[in-house]
């Protein structure tokens, strides 16, 4: 059994020109002279007393019945004028003419020569109509009637066309005086015009002929294709939306003709793409499918060779020559979307897989738009890189417009999400909403295909796209789609703490006994590579939410602090650990402190004294206890008294280390370069007498000795003298340690104080 792809293509491969029962448009002209014997030149827009004078010497429209030509204003009330009493002329009314007859033509599905004999001129005045009738042969080879409105003022006068079981009605004023509306339909159409309620109407009717031989045009018909494609539609979407067929879940149907991007449009599309186009969009409707035009684009880059060959004497001829080996790398995506009506859905680029073109495999013969082919370089053979550009016809089940909408990735699905939930919160409904509905099947598409859904994500911009996820869940008060986010993804390693805030809020709508064991899920999974991130979602949760069963979370996330190597996870090793911050300490005791979690409290103290390497004494430690000690609600637990005396103690020994300016020139030597000019700075370094050293040598030299000054953080500031050759390195010595230290220990006794300031 073929695939729904091969189906369509081969009913669509049938669908071989466009067309329809009748055509209409407007296009601009250059008034034509039109003189009329016993009036004389008629000006345009016509005027009313030109009206008055063409009623004056025309006669009452007839009309046909069976082989009688009668007159009856009860069904036909407009004057004519017959076309030996018409002169036009004019230098563009030809090609004029010639324009829109090509355009009929092409309108109605012609594509043998044709041409256009004036009939009459009807002056439809106010009041004046056509009942329904059909149009006769009035010439051999007639097949189809033209008529031209000239530029006229008035209202009503529609056009109504009929065949078969369909109607149009054909409003051919034009707001423009410069412009004429004009329209064509078979001559076996029923058509009527209906009362003019104002002014006039001055209309040029033509006999559409054709000049060759054959049977007599008729409108195509792919009625039997419509019907085929219909079914074939619905049974692919009754299949997709049960779920019980691996058939793709969109179908692009790439045109014959090439069209720009600014040309894609369904009222652009030339010949056998305009009635595939008109098919399809029929057929779409009746099976409710969404139908759109749009651009493909597949991008291929791989391996090359080349095709020449070596000459008589050892040398590459045909250089440039060169043919594709392997393609590696092929990137398929289509955008730029149009709908039927005109509008530009914002959809963004949409992936796609070979299988959804239609017939598969569509372009494995295709010429490529751009293809360049590039030399080989060093380790790297000859390469190449191609693409293709389409307008196709892309087509998807209505209902299952969120699964291709999910194709397009977060950057449109999560804003899409976040209107939902906004329309539902506006809307005062319930859950039972359509619009509700839509959210949590959306959410459940963009879930199963979350990024690195089972790893931490790759990019650093995924915490902030978790916690948009979070808050439009929350917004729908959806609980199920919030666990299983928080299951599948927070608890699975995809988090980074950016999204806590958003997290504590979900994780607030559901059961306390759920929320609190995913709390201990995800810390246990993410302490070791998220450390501050983990222990802020416990210090949020530990003020919004019921305390008492978050202990084994607060357990959990002092058994895996990091600091003890042995105690890594050591399915995280390979990636990044989040550098550690104060608030990670602040964080951690203060939610210990909220659960009264004593024994926690200890154990993580011991734990952060244990490991000075990961939790430095000035870097976090004395940072965080500052803090913790300010705190009222935090500075009377054990484990912060125990913690700020070990940072005083550690403020103590170092203000009580000597402090002293340098009494003389002598400054530390930390080179450890042992090289001729090296030693020698080592030996300026140590001498008390002299201030200033300056080495005169090659800049490899002068840049040798400046890392090795660099690297020992020396007491010396370095300048280069541009003066004669080689430049010169001058150095001079300063009192960068001691002021240095004399900074630390300002900003020790500072923090002294501060920690001093409240009693134990």
């Amino acid at each position: 059994m073929s695939s729904i792809a091969e189906a369509l293509a081969e009913i669509l491969q049938r669908v071989e020109r466009p067309g329809d029962f009748c055509v209409s448009g407007t296009t601009e002209i250059f008034a034509p002279r039109l003189e009329v014997d016993g009036v004389g030149p008629i000006a345009l827009p016509l005027l009313r007393f030109q009206a008055e004078q063409l009623v004056a010497i025309a006669e009452r429209a007839p009309y046909g019945r069976g082989e009688e030509t009668l007159v009856d204003t009860r069904v036909r009330r407009t004057w004519q004028i017959d076309v030996d009493k018409l002169h036009i002329e004019g230098r563009s009314w030809a090609r004029t003419l010639d324009d829109i007859v090509a355009r009929c033509a092409a309108g109605l599905g012609v594509t043998d020569p044709v041409s256009a004999e004036l009939y009459k001129l009807l002056l439809y005045d106010e009041g004046s109509f056509f009942v329904d009738h059909r149009d006769t042969e009035k010439a051999p080879g007639m097949f189809a009637t033209l008529v031209v409105v000239l530029p006229s003022i008035g209202t009503g006068g529609e056009l109504v066309v009929r065949h078969r079981d369909r109607a149009v009605r054909l409003d051919l004023h034009s707001a423009e005086p410069s412009e004429a509306a004009f329209a064509a339909f078979y001559a076996d159409c029923v058509h009527e015009v209906l009362p003019v309620t104002s002014g006039c109407r001055l209309t040029l009717v033509y006999n559409l002929l054709r000049t060759g031989k054959g049977p007599r045009p008729k409108p195509p018909s792919y009625n039997a294709e419509q019907g085929r494609i219909t079914k074939l539609l619905r049974r692919w979407a009754a299949g997709n939306a049960l779920s019980q067929d691996d058939s793709p879940e969109k179908l692009i149907y790439p045109l014959e003709h090439a069209y720009t991007p600014a040309e894609i449009g369904f009222d652009a599309l030339k010949g056998a793409d305009a009635a595939v186009a008109g098919v399809l969009v029929a057929a779409a409707q009746q099976a409710d499918c969404d139908l759109h035009l749009a651009l493909v684009s597949i991008e291929e880059s791989g391996t090359a060779e080349h095709t020449g060959y070596y000459d008589g004497r050892g040398r590459w001829a045909s250089e440039d020559e060169f043919e594709v080996d392997e393609v590696y790398d092929r990137v398929l995506e289509v955008s730029q979307w149009r709908r039927p009506d005109g509008s530009r859905p914002d959809l963004g680029a949409l992936p796609f897989e070979d299988e959804e073109l239609c017939p598969p495999g569509a372009f494995d013969d295709a010429e490529p738009d751009e293809e360049e082919f590039y030399e080989a370089t060093g380790n790297e053979g000859a390469s190449f890189e191609r693409s293709y550009r389409r307008a196709s016809l892309v087509l998807w089940p209505r209902a299952r417009f969120l699964a291709v909408l999910n194709q397009a990735g977060l950057s449109v699905t999560l804003p899409y999400l976040d209107e939902l939930a906004q329309r539902w919160t506006e809307s005062g409904e319930g859950q039972e909403s359509p619009v509700w509905h839509d959210a949590h099947t959306l959410s459940a598409h963009i879930l199963a295909h979350w990024p690195g859904r089972d790893s931490h994500p790759a990019r650093p911009d995924e915490g902030s796209r978790a916690a948009d996820m979070l808050t439009s869940l929350a917004r729908l008060k959806d609980t199920t789609r919030i666990d299983d986010f928080l299951t599948g993804i927070s608890a699975n390693g995809n988090y980074d703490g950016v999204e806590n805030e958003a997290l504590t809020t979900a994780a607030g709508l559901l059961p306390a006994r759920r929320a609190a064991d995913l709390l201990e899920r995800i810390i246990a999974r993410n302490t070791s590579r998220a450390p501050s991130g983990c222990t802020n979602l416990l210090a949020r949760f530990t003020a919004a939410h019921a305390r008492a069963r978050l202990l084994p979370a607060a357990k959990a996330l002092v058994d895996v602090l990091p600091g003890n190597p042995a105690q890594a996870d050591t399915a995280d090793r390979w990636q990044r650990v989040a550098p550690l911050e104060p608030g990670l300490i602040v964080d951690l005791l203060t939610a210990l402190g909220r659960l009264g979690a004593e024994a926690q409290a200890e154990q993580a103290a011991d734990h952060l004294l244990a490991w000075p390497q990961t939790y430095a004494m000035d870097g976090l430690l004395l940072l965080a206890l500052v803090q913790l000690t300010e705190d009222a609600a935090t500075r009377d637990l054990l484990s912060v008294q125990r913690l700020r005396g070990a940072c005083l103690d550690h403020l103590r020994r170092r203000i009580g280390e000597p402090l002293e300016a340098p009494r003389d020139w002598a400054r530390p030597c930390t080179i450890a370069c042992t090289c001729s000019h090296c030693s020698e700075l080592a030996r300026f370094l140590a001498g008390p007498d002299r201030q200033t050293w300056i080495l005169k040598a090659a800049e490899m030299t002068r840049r040798h000795v400046e890392e090795s000054i660099r690297r020992g953080a020396c007491d010396l500031d370095c300048k280069t003298e541009r003066r004669g050759r080689p430049y010169s390195l001058e150095c001079t010595k300063n009192q960068a340690t001691y002021e240095r230290r004399a900074r630390q220990r300002e900003k020790d006794l500072a923090n002294q104080a501060r920690l001093q300031a409240v009693s134990g």
